[in-house]
C-alpha cells in the first residue's frame, strides 16, 4: 500500500476531487496548509501599503490505496492540478506498513475499501 499526499493550489481541488472520484477513487482526506518553495511567498498591495506573504495558502490531499493505483492517481492529480504557472505543487508517495479500519478492526485492502 502506498500514501499519496498532493500539495496543490486551493482553487485546483474541485478539478482533482472530480478526477479522482472519475477514477473511482473516493477516499481522500483534505486539509487547508500554508507554505511556500523556491517562490517563498510573494508581496502584495493592501490600502496603498506593500507587505510580504511568507506562507501562501495550499490544500494538501491525502490518498491511501494500493500499489498498482498509484500511477494513475499521480497522473490523474497532475494533469486536473497543473496550472503551468509557479506553485502549482507537490506529489509525495510513501509506503503504508498497516492500515486498520477501528470500527471492524479490519485490516490493509479490507479496511481500505
Amino acid at each position: 500500500m502506498k500514501k499519496i499526499t498532493a500539495i496543490i493550489k486551493p482553487f485546483k481541488l474541485d478539478d482533482v476531487k472530480d478526477a479522482l472520484l472519475d477514477l473511482g477513487i473516493n477516499g481522500m482526506t483534505i486539509c487547508e496548509v500554508r507554505g511556500h518553495g523556491r517562490q517563498k511567498g510573494h508581496i502584495e498591495l493592501y490600502r496603498g501599503a506593500e507587505y510580504t506573504v511568507d506562507f501562501v495558502p495550499k490544500t494538501e490531499l491525502s490518498i491511501v490505496l494500493e500499489n498498482d493505483q498509484v500511477e494513475a492517481v499521480v497522473d490523474v492529480i497532475i494533469n486536473a492540478a497543473r496550472s503551468n504557472k509557479v506553485g502549482d505543487g507537490k506529489i509525495f508517495v510513501q509506503d503504508i506498513e498497516r492500515v486498520v479500519r477501528i470500527r471492524t478492526g479490519e485490516e490493509d485492502t479490507d479496511a481500505l475499501n
